[in-house]
C-alpha cells in the first residue's frame, strides 16, 4: 500500500542511523517519505511538537513524553558501543564535574547512572560542544557522542576512558537500548511501521555499499565504520533489549516507555 501523503520521518544524523534509512534514502520507501536529519534531541523535539509522523526518538525522551513505539527495531549495543565515551582527568570516583555533549538525553542519563553506581560519583552536569579539549579545560570528565566520538581514538589522547556500553555491560549483563522509532501515541500506523522495516531490510543487506559510500561523509574510517555497523550496532529489539531498557528507565528514575520494544 503506497501512503496517500508522504510521512514526515525524522531520523539522527549520525552514521549509525544510516542502515535504518538506506531504503528511505535508495529503496522503494524513498517516494513515500519526506525524510530530515537532526541530532537525537531535536529527533524527539519535533515529534513532540507535531513536525513530524515518526522520529529516530532517544529512550529517555520516549519515557519523558510518552511516546508509542514501533517494535523490535531500534539502535542498541550489547557491550562497547565506541560511540559514546567518557574522558576523565582525575579517578572517576573523583568526578565532580562533567561536560556533557547534550545531543542525547539518553547518553547524558547513562553517564549518571554509570558514574553513580559502579564509581559513587554524583557530578554535576554541563553542556557544551563535543571539543574534548574545551570540555576538559572546564571540567573533571567529559562525555562525546555519536559521529565525534568515533573521530576520536582513545589511545592517542592523554585521558583516561570508558566506553558506557560496556560499563553498562558490566552493570547489568543485559544490552543497552540508545533510540527506538517513535510517534505521540494513538497516531501510529501500519504503514510507517512498513515504512520503516522496509527501509531497514533494505539497508541491512547492503552494509558494504553504505560504508563506501557514507563513511567519509561522516568523517570515520571504513575500516572503523564497517566495524561499528556490523559487530558494535544492534538494530534488531527482542526480550532481552527490553529487559535492558526496563532496567535503564529505572536507574535513572525514568517513567517507562510505551508499548513494547
Amino acid at each position: 500500500m503506497i501512503l496517500r501523503q508522504q510521512a514526515r520521518i525524522s531520523a539522527v544524523s549520525y552514521l549509525n542511523t544510516v542502515p535504518l534509512v538506506w531504503g528511505m534514502l535508495h529503496g522503494r520507501e524513498r517516494e513515500e517519505v519526506e525524510l530530515s536529519f537532526s541530532i537525537p534531541s531535536v529527533c524527539a523535539q519535533q515529534v513532540e511538537q507535531g513536525a513530524v509522523d515518526l522520529g529516530l526518538a532517544p529512550v529517555a525522551e520516549i519515557a519523558r513524553q510518552q511516546l508509542e513505539t514501533i517494535p523490535g527495531i531500534g539502535i542498541a549495543c550489547r557491550g562497547p558501543v565506541r560511540s559514546i565515551l567518557l574522558f576523565s582527568r582525575v579517578p572517576w570516583g573523583r568526578i565532580r564535574t562533567l561536560c556533557a555533549d547534550a545531543s542525547s538525553r539518553t547518553s547524558v542519563q547513562l553517564a549518571r547512572v554509570i558514574l553513580r553506581e559502579r564509581y559513587g560519583a554524583e557530578p554535576e552536569i554541563s553542556a557544551r560542544a563535543p571539543v574534548i579539549e574545551d570540555m576538559l579545560s572546564e571540567a573533571d570528565a567529559a562525555l562525546v557522542i555519536g559521529d565525534p566520538a568515533l573521530r576520536l581514538n582513545p589511545e592517542e589522547l592523554p585521558f583516561a576512558c570508558l566506553d558506557l556500553g560496556a560499563e553498562w555491560l558490566e552493570l547489568t549483563g543485559l544490552p543497552m537500548v540508545f533510540a527506538a522509532w517513535a510517534g505521540k501515541a494513538g497516531r501510529r500506523t501500519g504503514e510507517l511501521e512498513r515504512l520503516v522495516r522496509g527501509s531497514y531490510e533494505f539497508g541491512r543487506n547492503r552494509l558494504s555499499e553504505i560504508v563506501e559510500a557514507v563513511s567519509m561523509a561522516h568523517g570515520v574510517p571504513e575500516a572503523l565504520a564497517d566495524r561499528y555497523l556490523r559487530q558494535h550496532i544492534r538494530y534488531e529489539l527482542g526480550p532481552e533489549e527490553e529487559a535492558g531498557l526496563e532496567t535503564f528507565l529505572r536507574l535513572a528514575n525514568l517513567k517507562t516507555v510505551a508499548a513494547e520494544l
